[in-house]
């Protein structure tokens, strides 16, 4: 294997060292165990989210969170994956926008948990992902079509001010995907704006769960994703270019400092 084939190849390599064989194949053997746990999680819970859904969003919510807590502690148990958040002191008392690092699908189960009630904006096309998919439109995210450009961010302007209204917190991954570690950042102002135009705060929160859930990996490797989190960032009479510089700067930063260092 090679950083030109996987992306994430060095950063692992950094992080854990050279994996004996026999070791590699442990892990592996407990990323597939994950992996069931996670289809057998999906089937078992999908369901109830959609169904109360129906009637009560506190009743799909619960469930929800349920199901991605399931995936979380079975990550724990299963591959020892765990996790340490610093910085919880600086979470402000009303829900704001939440830009996160995004390097791994780990990003997306556990900022749920961290921020409740929350809610996500994510690609539209996502929807038509069974159960999984049409959990997101159940639970009221933002679904964006990506391609409508202003359209697209009206939109979730819009309904971020419905969602902040009603007392959820916006999470949005800046970068719009998963990123390799260490790679140059794509940030996007869509989360920016939003903190702009409503005059909220922006939480920028860094993170290095890509070394241990890597996005082309299957392979989950055991060890202690740290999770920092910044001081808000306030939104009130500043630009979207501004927040956003700021937030990146920050997040860029601090992620730096919670990689491991690469081998030269």
């Amino acid at each position: 294997m090679t950083s030109g084939e996987y992306p994430d190849y060095d950063a692992i390599k950094a992080r854990h060292g050279e994996v004996p064989m026999l070791r590699r194949a442990w892990l592996m053997t407990r990323s597939i165990v994950f992996w069931i746990w996670q289809i057998l999680a999906t089937l078992l819970m999908g369901g109830p989210v959609l169904l109360c859904s129906l009637f009560s969003f506190k009743v799909s919510y619960f469930f929800a969170l349920t199901w991605i807590r399931m995936n979380v502690y079975g990550l724990r148990f299963i591959c020892g994956v765990k996790w340490h958040v610093q910085g919880r002191e600086h979470i402000p008392e009303k829900p704001c926008v939440v830009l996160c690092k995004h390097q791994s699908t780990w990003d997306t189960y556990f900022m749920p948990i961290l921020f409740v009630p929350s809610t996500y904006v994510a690609k539209r096309s996502l929807v038509w992902i069974p159960i999984f998919g049409w959990s997101l439109f159940a639970l009221r995210f933002i679904l964006i079509d990506r391609k409508s450009g202003r359209n697209a961010v009206r939109q979730m302007v819009t309904e971020a001010r419905d969602r902040i209204g009603k007392g959820r917190w916006l999470i949005i991954f800046p970068e719009g995907t998963r990123r390799p570690v260490g790679s140059a950042p794509r940030y996007r102002p869509g989360g920016a704006i939003v903190a702009s135009e409503l005059g909220i705060k922006a939480l920028p929160v860094a993170l290095n769960a890509g070394e241990f859930w890597p996005r082309m990996g299957f392979i989950k490797w055991p060890g202690t994703i740290t999770v920092r989190i910044g001081k808000p960032i306030d939104g009130q009479g500043r630009t979207a270019t501004d927040i956003l510089a700021e937030a990146e700067e920050w997040i860029e930063t601090n992620t730096r400092e919670i990689t491991a260092p690469r081998e030269s």
